[in-house]
């Protein structure tokens, strides 16, 4: 992958594309902390990502070896004035990513520093999460006044044990790699220097899967999410839900191909459509 940026959002992210991946890089000085003007150019990544239909698959990564992010931008939150005290985007919310329903295309987390706070909703908000050995991550907003309320306690113990991700909650210690990995909280570590090269490989897998029935997968999964088993599996996009990729992905040319492929012993030609 081209190390110069194709674009540059606020300064604050980069965006790299090698292909159908778009590696969105997180590079505000020092740490990534999370304002207004952050969230509001890593949602513009993001629906860069789900707009260009040649974009399939992206990659959240930060160029700082510090951080992964450090969460909350806590200058900003206390020097602002009361009124305006928000750092959400728009649609996207706090971050940009975390509640940005709109992008029904996969991201990869390379959380290759410390993920805190924030930033580890950051990383929360993905949907495969890798992670560097030497990295940790850190819920540490009760000993700062606040609650996790951009994902850490809507999303976590829904990702591993309850009892361990309240715990975390509860007294802000760190989690280490090994042990997220432990958890299942992420898919695989690597030493810092092999992240993104693990990530981009994952990507490139990834890319190769059918666009239509990548978006259905994701709509899905949030979902079914919550549900009973038996509500899970009555859930169906050509019968209920407001499932518009699972309904596009089952009138499509591009699930016959696929079939067909298989059948013929080659790879498929995906149109999405």
């Amino acid at each position: 992958m081209r190390d110069d940026p194709e674009r540059e959002l606020d300064g604050f992210v980069e965006l790299h594309r090698d292909g159908a991946v778009l590696e969105i890089r997180m590079v505000k000085p020092k740490v990534n902390a999370i304002c207004r003007r952050f969230s509001r150019a890593m949602e513009r990544a993001a629906l860069h990502l789900q707009n260009d239909p040649e974009l399939r698959v992206g990659i959240l990564s930060s160029g700082n070896d510090k951080a992964f992010s450090a969460g909350l931008d806590f200058r900003e939150a206390t020097e602002t004035d009361e009124r305006d005290r928000g750092v959400k985007a728009e649609e996207g919310g706090f971050g940009g990513i975390t509640t940005l329903w709109s992008l029904k295309k996969p991201l990869i987390a390379a959380i290759n520093a410390p993920a805190i706070g924030g930033g580890l909703e950051l990383a929360l908000s993905c949907d495969i999460l890798l992670m560097a050995d030497e990295a940790w991550l850190q819920l540490p907003e009760l000993q700062r006044g606040l609650l996790p309320d951009g994902g850490g306690l809507q999303r976590l113990p829904r990702r591993i044990p309850w009892h361990v991700a309240t715990a975390m909650i509860w007294t802000g210690e760190p989690m280490s790699a090994a042990e997220a990995l432990r958890w299942g909280l992420v898919y695989r570590t690597a030493p810092r220097a092999q992240l993104m090269d693990l990530a981009r490989s994952i990507a490139q897998r990834v890319s190769r899967g059918a666009p239509l029935a990548a978006q259905a997968l994701k709509e899905t999964l949030r979902a079914v999410d919550g549900l009973p088993d038996r509500e899970a599996m009555e859930l169906r996009a050509d019968t209920q839900g407001d499932l518009s990729c699972y309904r596009q992905m089952l009138s499509s040319s591009d699930m016959i191909e696929g079939q067909r492929a298989f059948l013929e012993r080659r790879p498929p030609r995906w149109t999405g459509r």
